[in-house]
């Protein structure tokens, strides 16, 4: 991965991330990323409603920064103190997490919760009473499927890459079914995306989705399970968007190639499709929309 100089962006609610060169995103929403790490992950994989089990797997896609596993760490344990936690995460470039710890942008955590992931930010394990804690670094598209080969089961699934467009090596059909062979019967996988493609790719998968509330932006986000009646249904609007040429899912069927063969290969089954166009969807709901809610009266007329 690209070298580059880690300097702290901060985000709305007082909390800071990263800017990535490489993928021209942030790490985090600027709307806040330590609520983007709650409401986007942390409540809709509904932990908290599985600490009364003795031990608790989660499972940390693109691990970054932390703050996803910080944030379910504080959650489980503010609740259930002892609450086990069985934790993987998967990086692509150890100097992220070393970078979040020594500007200390995890401090604001409760202990033990910065210490515990100091500690496996450098060593790249943890085992204690309260937690056992693994990261593997490197491409994700080999390190998912040493968990695969090994029958990893987890409850919860953190799925948070850089977007579609600019990471989709870790949105494809492929990658995302080894993703759901980690998932146990009634988990639940979580991403800040509403992409059609990405939905597809995890109905491909064999999950079941659904949509969670908007955080810091007009759109939702998906959540995913084996077991529908855990999710919040997908709106009139979403299912119609799952029929559009914007529901191709990315595909990478070797789990080896790069973003832009991904990319032009989806590029070229939606230029072959016979579904509908996504502009003709967007432009029917835009029109139910100002039926809906009429542009206000001229008070000159």
């Amino acid at each position: 991965m690209t070298n580059y100089k880690f300097i702290p962006q901060l985000t709305a609610d007082g909390s800071w991330t990263f800017f990535s060169p490489e993928f021209g995103e942030t790490f985090h929403s600027y709307f806040g990323a330590q609520q983007e790490a709650k409401y986007k992950f942390v409540y809709p994989v509904q932990l908290l409603s599985r600490i009364d089990r003795s031990v608790v797997y989660i499972l940390d896609i693109c691990y970054g920064l932390g703050y996803n596993t910080a944030s379910a760490l504080t959650a489980i344990w503010r609740v259930n103190p002892s609450c086990k936690v069985v934790q993987v995460g998967l990086e692509l470039d150890p100097e992220v997490p070393k970078a979040a710890i020594a500007k200390g942008l995890l401090d604001s955590w409760p202990e033990p919760v910065p210490e515990l992931l100091a500690t496996l930010g450098k060593t790249h394990q943890l085992q204690t009473d309260q937690i056992e804690a693994k990261l593997l670094t490197g491409d994700a598209r080999t390190t998912i499927q040493q968990l695969s080969n090994f029958s990893f089961q987890t409850d919860a699934i953190f799925l948070d890459p850089f977007s579609p467009p600019s990471c989709p090596q870790l949105w494809t059909v492929e990658f995302l079914s080894l993703v759901s062979s980690c998932l146990k019967a009634d988990g639940i996988l979580a991403t800040y995306s509403c992409s059609a493609a990405v939905r597809t790719a995890l109905r491909e998968a064999g999950l079941k989705i659904g949509s969670t509330m908007p955080v810091g932006r007009r759109s939702p986000g998906t959540v995913a399970s084996f077991v529908e009646k855990n999710l919040p249904p997908l709106s009139q609007k979403e299912k119609e968007h799952l029929l559009t040429r914007a529901s191709i899912p990315y595909r990478d069927p070797q789990l080896s190639d790069s973003s832009e063969t991904i990319v032009h290969r989806r590029q070229l089954e939606q230029q072959k499709s016979s579904l509908e166009p996504t502009s003709h969807w967007k432009k029917r709901w835009q029109n139910i929309k100002s039926k809906v809610y009429p542009p206000p009266l001229d008070p000159n007329c």
